[in-house]
């Protein structure tokens, strides 16, 4: 199935009520001529790889020049035998990183919250203790000082266990020396920019930077109408959501369509129309502040120089910048001045989600999918089609 955004005024009808979350939709044999070598660049790489990797079901969306395109493959529900549509919301892990990094983004634009605060100006329980050596920036790019991926399993699933455990840890490295990829790092960034928006974190994402964004189809907590759209992600054959976790909504807990985080990179290519409080805060997530290799870290997202080779970008998604802690040096302001690819992976349970983009190619790419499927594996997969998609006339069908 294909769907196009350019294709007809947005439909703002309420997601919950509805089956179709799109800003229109494809219609007649024209429209899918029209995209044909495009969908056929996409299918060579995500059907071979939805083989190799048993995944049930896949939404795929790219966008070329401000044009979008989203593509639906087999199942939301292998029990139910429902169809991956335009309206099927997909975990999307730790890519819920980049919103929580833009929500913090925009509570510094508005004014409520700086940078280089540091935690326990926010909570008082964090005040002189260790953790509060680091900025919200060291929280931000995991350089706080050796916070590890995930708070230890005897943590309780309430913000207050999470900031006992955080009042009590220990610095392993001075801030801004290390990285070491942490959701106990950018879990803290989240809880502490909604205290300085005054609300908690759902209503803070989903009242406050969601619609001004134009996701209306995108939910920390899915509602009871929208549950039918929901998908199930495969683990070892057996159903699965995600469950909860310390500071779990911050890290981990975005469930949205392809449609609308294609919408979000589109506003990430170019944020020209968006209000200026959000139009600075999607360019300040831009800003590369520590450099490991060929990645360096922003606020949410992980940036490389573009063109780039797929060694490179593999690299920088590698297992070893996951779960091991990497040197890091500053980066020099100018360098974000430069083209760069912007990328995130994210897993739960059952599905693993990889985004990237290329600002000034004016490209990206979101996948969604159904199973946690090996993240070289992603990151290949969309870097492909990344390649193809900067042959754009030939893919669109188009003269030069």
């Amino acid at each position: 199935m294909i769907s196009n955004l350019a294709a007809s005024p947005l439909r703002r009808t309420a997601c919950a009520l509805v089956f179709a979350c799109l800003a229109g939709s494809a219609a007649g044999a024209e429209a899918e001529a029209g995209v044909q070598p495009l969908r056929a660049a996409v299918d060579a790489v995500i059907r071979p790889l939805m083989a190799r990797y048993d995944i049930p079901g896949m939404a795929v969306a790219v966008t070329l020049d401000g044009r979008a395109q989203i593509f639906d493959y087999g199942l939301a529900s292998k029990e139910a035998g429902t169809l991956v549509g335009p309206a099927t919301l997909f975990e999307i892990g730790s890519v819920s990183k980049t919103l929580t990094a833009t929500l913090a983004a925009y509570a510094q634009a508005t004014g409520r919250l700086s940078l280089s605060d540091h935690p326990g100006r926010y909570v008082a329980r964090l005040k002189g203790r260790p953790i509060d050596q680091a900025t919200l920036l060291h929280l931000a790019t995991y350089t706080a000082g050796g916070l590890p991926l995930q708070f230890p399993d005897a943590v309780a699933d309430d913000d207050a266990a999470a900031i006992a455990w955080l009042a009590a840890w220990k610095a392993t490295a001075r801030p801004g020396t290390d990285r070491e990829y942490s959701n106990p790092s950018l879990g803290l960034l989240g809880h502490v920019t909604a205290l300085a928006l005054k609300t908690g974190f759902a209503q803070a994402m989903e009242q406050q930077l969601l619609p001004r964004l134009g996701m209306r189809c995108t939910h920390l907590h899915v509602p009871a109408a929208a549950m039918p759209d929901y998908a199930w992600g495969d683990r070892d054959g057996k159903p699965a959501h995600a469950g909860p976790g310390p500071f779990s909504e911050e890290t981990y807990g975005i469930k949205t369509t392809a449609a609308d985080m294609i919408r979000f990179v589109q506003a990430n290519i170019d944020p020209g129309a968006l209000e200026p409080a959000l139009r600075e805060a999607i360019l300040a997530t831009h800003v590369g502040y520590f450099r490991s290799g060929a990645m360096v870290q922003g606020l949410g997202w992980e940036q490389y120089a573009w063109p780039l080779s797929r060694e490179a970008l593999l690299g920088g998604n590698a297992a070893e910048m996951i779960e091991q802690a990497n040197a890091v040096l500053p980066v020099s302001p100018d360098e974000s001045a430069r083209p760069r690819l912007f990328d995130k992976t994210g897993s739960t349970r059952g599905f693993g989600a990889y985004v990237a983009f290329v600002p000034s190619r004016r490209i990206g790419i979101v996948m969604l999918a159904g199973r946690n499927y090996p993240i070289p594996a992603r990151v290949e997969a969309g870097y492909r089609i990344l390649v193809e998609l900067a042959g754009a006339p030939r893919l669109l069908d188009e003269k030069p």
